[in-house]
C-alpha cells in the first residue's frame, strides 16, 4: 500500500488536466490530488492510474475516469456532513472522493467481489463510508432515507422510482442516462412533486443492471 512522490506528482498533473477540462470546484480537486488512485487498480495498471482514462476492475466493472468522477462529484455540490447515496461502490474510488470532501457516505454494490474488495480496503486507507452495502442499486437505501444528494455510478435507461422517493427537497440526484451512451443529468427536488432537470453532455459507463444480485 505505497503512496510515493511520484505518485503525488502524478496526482498534481493529473488535476492540472481536469482543470484545463473544466473542473472548478476546489474542494474536488484537492480530494483528487490526495486520494492514492494506484491503490484502487488492480497493481498492473499501477502506471497508467493518474491517467484520465477509465480501467476495468474486475466482474466487468470499471473505475470511471477521473474527469468523470470528479465532473459527478461537482454536480452534487457536496458539503460537509451531506448524507449521499452512491449507487455502484465499485472500486472505492468515488466513494473516496466524497469521504474526502466530508460527505457521510451510504454505499450500494451489487457485484459481490467488489463489496467485498472495497470493504477491505476502505479500513487500509483510512476511508471511513457512514455504510457499505451489497444489494440492488435501483432499491436505493429506504432505511437511510432522505438523502441530501444521490450519485449513480453505472448507465441507467431511466431514472428509478425508489431514488428520486429518497431525495430531500432541495435535493440533487446526479445520474447518466441512456442505453449505449449515456447523457449526464441532474435532478434537483424542488418539492414532493417537482424535479428540474438539466443535461450536461454525453459520457460512457458499464450499465446499471436491476434485480442482478
Amino acid at each position: 500500500m505505497k503512496d510515493t512522490a511520484k505518485h503525488q506528482g502524478l496526482r498534481n498533473q493529473l488535476v492540472s488536466t481536469l482543470e484545463q477540462k473544466g473542473i472548478t470546484d476546489r474542494a474536488v480537486l484537492e480530494a483528487i490530488k490526495k486520494i492514492p488512485r494506484h491503490l484502487f487498480l488492480n497493481s498492473s495498471f499501477e502506471d497508467y492510474a493518474y491517467q484520465d482514462k477509465a480501467f476495468p476492475i474486475g466482474a466487468g466493472q470499471t473505475i470511471s475516469q477521473p474527469y468523470t468522477v470528479a465532473f459527478q462529484s461537482q454536480l452534487l455540490e457536496v458539503k460537509k456532513e451531506h448524507k449521499i447515496l452512491e449507487i455502484g461502490t465499485g472500486s472505492g474510488y468515488q466513494t473516496a472522493v466524497l469521504c474526502m470532501l466530508g460527505a457521510k457516505v451510504y454505499s450500494v454494490e451489487r457485484q459481490n467481489e467488489l463489496f467485498k474488495a472495497t470493504s477491505n480496503l476502505f479500513p487500509k486507507l483510512n476511508i471511513r463510508p457512514k455504510h457499505l452495502s451489497f444489494g440492488d442499486g435501483y432499491k436505493g437505501l429506504p432505511n437511510h432515507a432522505p438523502f441530501d444528494s444521490i450519485i449513480v455510478t453505472a448507465g441507467a435507461p431511466f431514472i428509478p422510482q425508489p431514488l428520486m422517493a429518497q431525495l430531500k427537497i432541495g435535493g440533487r440526484l446526479v445520474i447518466p442516462l441512456g442505453e449505449d451512451v449515456q447523457i449526464m443529468t441532474l435532478l434537483v427536488r424542488k418539492n414532493e412533486t417537482q424535479f428540474e432537470k438539466h443535461e450536461f453532455g454525453e459520457f460512457r459507463f458499464v450499465p446499471l443492471l436491476e434485480h442482478k444480485n
